[in-house]
């Protein structure tokens, strides 16, 4: 063949790859790594179509995703409550190593007084050092991101609104000290009129926005949702879908803390919330629960969105997502309508792995902690593992190989913890005091099996998974709203260590 035809044959070759729109690798190139779609949801508990199905939940866009997916029906935070459940997942250190029990700035979850965190790498930090364009909106630590973290910020809206002029029902301070513990956001209604109005709409159409341009590098989109966080606002439509007439109340018994230690009755002291006992008395139980689940289906309906952005872009077939929430929520279990505390209800949360690497279809019931999704999404995307990581990667696990002795460890404050294994609870808290439950007959923890000899073997064994290393307190961590956890740090800092 002459030069000619060579020259033309070779132009026809490059012609033809142009025209598929694929470019030629070259022959040590490798193929372009998968993006992350990161979707963190706040107060979002098991109510989904997917998990639990309660009280006929409508959430038709989470439950296709679980269904292109794994689904983790037995994963638990690392704390519940939103500032140090976050601090876990984006530094990838437990609680009990870090300090950070209660909330923290976001500048300050790394800072050169803690020796944990000083020099840690976050999760999107650890993408953009291995070649991402990473980009975050919304609640993703506590507020939002610590300065510089995402090549692009869309920032946080102020806040939990909107707001109307004055509170429906609840005013946020219940029976608490106000001048001392401040108040919540807790209350409930129709609000506003429209879903353009909610941050979250405004922070997904940014996401969809970024789905639909071109980047010569695999990104880290990052989406934090509000609701349904409270308030319990959202626009009238949603909580059409679920007419009180259909709502279930959540297991509940008056006498239910008879059995637990005085610690734990403390830890659930919560004047600034609603008690179950003042939702029954006031016919406002089943109205809080459709408030709750109206917020659902409107964060569902925004996931959507983003999910159907995503389907539409050129970025479908090569995007990994991840969907969690920080923490469980209670509604009336246990006596309060709160996420704090180490019960299950509290600390089980959504957690869902989809796209290239993943099976499909797929429902594990093992336990699971949201501590793993760092290494997890390293490795789906072929990144180095980052070995300051103290949570273990799910990929085994989604392919079918059986992890002996799974647990998932929360923390609630200094030296408090659950275990949740092999289908029992164990709590231990501070003082000693102990809680075990049997969820193969009891899923509502209604048995304190503690001082059960017949459990005795299942009790030492759960008691081998608690931390060794019990930091006290982070001095930039604090939660203010609750007496129990004021007098803690207090205490804690100022003893010996």
């Amino acid at each position: 063949m002459n030069k000619k035809n060579i020259l033309a044959v070779l132009t026809l070759l490059l012609f033809g790859a142009c025209q598929s729109g694929n470019k030629p690798l070259e022959q040590n190139e490798t193929p372009k790594k998968p993006n992350v779609l990161f979707i963190a949801v706040d107060d979002l508990n098991t109510w989904l179509g997917c998990l639990d199905k309660f009280s006929n939940t409508k959430t038709p866009n989470i439950d296709r995703l679980a269904n292109s997916g794994v689904l983790f029906t037995n994963a638990h935070c690392q704390a519940p409550l939103c500032g140090p459940s976050r601090a876990s997942v984006m530094t990838g250190l437990r609680p009990s190593t870090t300090g950070i029990y209660g909330m923290t700035e976001d500048n300050n979850v790394r800072w050169k007084g803690n020796d944990a965190t000083k020099d840690i790498t976050f999760l999107p930090e650890y993408f953009r050092e291995n070649g991402y364009y990473t980009m975050g909106i919304g609640k993703l630590f506590h507020k939002h991101a610590p300065d510089n973290v995402f090549h692009e910020s869309g920032g946080r809206y102020k806040g939990f609104g909107p707001y109307p002029k004055e509170r429906f029902v609840w005013d946020g301070v219940g029976t608490s000290d106000r001048k001392r513990y401040g108040k919540t956001s807790t209350d409930w209604g129709a609000f506003p009129e429209a879903d353009s109005l909610m941050p979250d709409h405004e922070s997904v159409n940014w996401v969809n926005e970024r789905l639909n341009r071109k980047y010569d590098q695999p990104f880290f989109l990052a989406l934090g949702i509000l609701r349904p966080h409270v308030p319990l606002y959202v626009p009238q439509k949603w909580f059409d879908l679920h007419p009180l007439d259909s709502i279930e109340v959540t297991p509940y018994q008056p006498d239910d803390l008879e059995d637990v230690p005085p610690i734990a009755l403390k830890i659930n002291d919560l004047p600034m919330m609603p008690t179950t006992e003042w939702a029954k008395e006031s016919g406002e139980w089943k109205k809080i629960i459709q408030a709750y689940l109206a917020c659902v289906s409107f964060v569902d309906y925004e996931i959507g969105r983003a999910l159907d952005a995503l389907e539409n872009s050129q970025y479908a077939d090569n995007t990994v997502i991840v969907l969690w929430s920080d923490h469980g929520y209670r509604l009336g279990q246990k006596g309060t309508f709160a996420k704090h505390a180490l019960w299950e209800s509290a600390t089980n949360a959504p957690l869902i792995f989809a796209g290239p690497g993943v099976p499909q279809n797929k429902v594990i019931d093992t336990p699971a902690e949201m501590l793993s999704i760092y290494p997890t999404l390293l490795e789906l995307c072929g990144l180095p593992a980052n070995n300051k990581n103290e949570g273990r990667s799910l990929v085994s696990t989604m392919n079918g190989e059986a992890e002996e002795n799974a647990f998932a460890m929360t923390t609630f404050g200094y030296k408090n913890h659950a275990v949740k294994s092999g289908g029992f609870r164990y709590i231990q808290y501070e003082d000693g005091g102990e809680e075990l439950y049997d969820h193969t007959v009891d899923p509502n923890e209604f048995t304190n099996e503690a001082n059960n000899e017949k459990y005795k073997e299942q009790l030492n064994q759960l008691k081998g998974y608690l931390p060794k290393v019990n930091k006290k307190w982070d001095q930039h961590s604090a939660y203010k709203f609750q007496p129990y956890f004021v007098e803690q740090k207090e205490r804690v800092n100022n003893e010996v260590q």
